[in-house]
């Protein structure tokens, strides 16, 4: 697993959304981002993680905040995920898993003893200039905005 870190820049990408739109790293130019990746779309876990940055939207949108959630979901299963949670973020749909693997966070797992490769959830906070101020490593699910507010108000 690659291991990008505070300070390093983060690395440039073209994905598509959830509608098959393209984004790019640099349509956010001058703006702070969070890309965070999760394992999947409608588990109790990400879609704990995915309401807690919902219910806190109005808040990190007035911070000038913009969030991308990307996981290997495919862009229908990543339309349900959004219209049953009504979630106001795009995310991106990394089948081949290019962006995962760019980022650095597809790598071994272990769980009830079995080992699997998947995705790590990880969060990476970009400030406007696309450095990297903030990696969380295993995110707190129930509280992940806050967690994202602490590490933005302390840069």
């Amino acid at each position: 697993m690659k291991h990008l870190k505070i300070g390093d820049r983060a690395p440039a990408f073209t994905a598509l959304d959830q509608q098959g739109k393209t984004l790019n790293l640099s349509d956010f130019n001058g703006k702070r981002v969070v890309i965070y990746f999760y394992p999947k779309d409608d588990t109790p876990g990400c879609t704990t993680q995915a309401c807690n940055i919902r219910d806190n939207y109005s808040t990190l949108q007035k911070e000038g905040i913009i969030i991308l959630g990307v996981s290997a979901d495919g862009e229908k299963k990543h339309q349900k995920f959004i219209a049953k949670y009504d979630l106001p973020f795009s995310l991106i749909a990394d089948e081949e898993k290019e962006l995962i693997n760019l980022y650095g966070v597809w790598g071994e797992k272990k769980f009830m003893g079995k080992v699997y490769d998947g995705i790590h959830r990880t969060t990476f906070l970009l400030d406007n200039q696309h450095t990297i101020i903030g990696v969380i490593e295993k995110p707190k699910t129930k509280d992940h905005t806050r967690e994202i507010l602490d590490i933005f108000k302390s840069n």
